[in-house]
């Protein structure tokens, strides 16, 4: 009697610990999650402005929310930016080619007056090329791979990726980036893969962008958590 006593006490106690880890892990899970900023909240462009490098198209027919994702037809030149400036932040973003896959990017930084290719730091997102990493602007500098690049009016340092391409086939499937901005140091992801690392960045913070350059491309679960 006395040990089935024992035993039953020691199943609450184990249960009640269980439970009490259970809810310490949400609390953690529930506080991480709400320090997530979601960037693009799947209906519409709220907090991004559009530019466009000529009238040859409105803005609503160059980026555009379709079915839950962003998307853009790739010409002529611009990019999606948002509003707001960032610094300190782990980005993610996810992207797909449903047509035939040319160029794109994600900016970084980026400051100054809108153009076709504003001052920003560039995860590259041409086809088969996701995780190179360019400079672009004036007078923009960064560490990569023991090299110091700087850019001018005429000259967008490129610094190739770490590895082989790991990107999945254009079409259905999508990839995804995940960007870590801490400080002057940037670190790019490609499908969960370390692809480059910049340091000794000139600029910390910025706006973040979507670059159109080329074709269609879509977007979709933007989202930064600061760090």
């Amino acid at each position: 009697m006395k040990l089935e006593n024992l035993t039953f006490l020691g199943l609450v106690m184990i249960l009640a610990f269980s439970s009490c880890s259970s809810d310490k892990k949400s609390s953690s899970d529930s506080t991480e999650s709400s320090n997530r900023e979601i960037l693009f909240n799947g209906k519409n462009l709220d907090g991004w402005k559009i530019y466009i490098e000529n009238d040859s198209i409105s803005p609503e027919q160059f980026f555009y929310v379709n079915d839950g994702v962003i998307e853009t037809v790739g010409k002529p030149m611009g990019h999606l930016r948002t509003i707001k400036e960032y610094s300190n932040y782990r980005l993610h973003v996810e992207w797909r080619y449903p047509d035939e896959p040319t160029n794109s990017g994600v900016y970084l930084h980026t400051s100054g007056e809108d153009a076709a290719i504003p001052n920003h730091f560039q995860g590259q997102l041409k086809y088969q090329d996701a995780g190179d990493f360019i400079i672009s602007g004036v007078g923009l500098t960064a560490t990569v791979q023991d090299s110091t690049a700087t850019s001018t009016p005429d000259v967008r340092p490129l610094i190739k990726k770490l590895h082989p391409t790991n990107e999945k086939p254009a079409g259905s499937e999508w990839n995804s980036y995940d960007i870590t901005c801490k400080g002057d140091t940037i670190e790019l992801r490609v499908n969960g893969l370390l692809q480059n690392v910049a340091t000794n960045c000139s600029a910390t913070k910025g706006s973040i962008g979507l670059q159109a350059e080329g074709s269609r491309i879509q977007f979709r679960n933007i989202w930064l958590e600061p760090i």
